[in-house]
């Protein structure tokens, strides 16, 4: 039986479990142009499974975030190391996108890295990507600074961060 962590217009919110990462693959290679092997979805989740997050809606996964936790130089100009969340990946299908979901699993994953004593979270977004970069300021992220040709089809990055309490 799964947990529900919150339910948001019909969807439920919940950690990932291995039997999902198949779908969550599945998300990934339609939506987005950053794929990962399979070791690598399997090693976050093992690593760090409460931020692992996936949105369910009729009993299929439709979205998920993935994170994995880092130690650092701070983005807030902290001094020494610092234990930072980094927002791997995150990704709705289309027909599920505009219904606050993508804000419920960033904030399941924000939790998730907080209750691991994360400082801070991070997350890199494509400067075209303005809904992305809205929500995310919505949430309290600050651009720190732009990835000069971060992607494999050279579009920069907004490095954006949010200092955990």
């Amino acid at each position: 039986m799964q947990i529900v962590l919150r339910s948001v217009n019909g969807y439920s919110i919940r950690r990932c479990s291995y039997d999902d990462l198949k779908s969550v693959i599945d998300i990934n290679e339609k939506t987005l142009p950053e794929h990962y092997t399979q070791y690598f979805f399997e090693s976050l989740l093992r690593e760090i499974p409460e931020s692992f997050i996936v949105a369910e809606f009729e009993n299929e996964i439709v979205g998920y975030i993935m994170c994995k936790l880092e130690f650092g130089f701070s983005n807030f100009r902290k001094l020494g190391f610092v234990k930072k969340g980094h927002v791997v990946s995150i990704s709705l299908l289309e027909q599920h996108r505009g219904k606050k979901i993508g804000e419920a699993l960033m904030l399941e994953g924000i939790n998730g890295v907080a209750s691991r004593k994360g400082d801070e979270i991070y997350l890199e977004v494509r400067t075209s990507n303005l809904p992305a970069i809205s929500l995310y300021e919505k949430l309290g992220f600050q651009t720190k600074s732009v990835l000069k040709s971060y992607y494999r089809d050279g579009e920069d990055a907004n490095l954006m961060a949010l200092e955990l309490s």
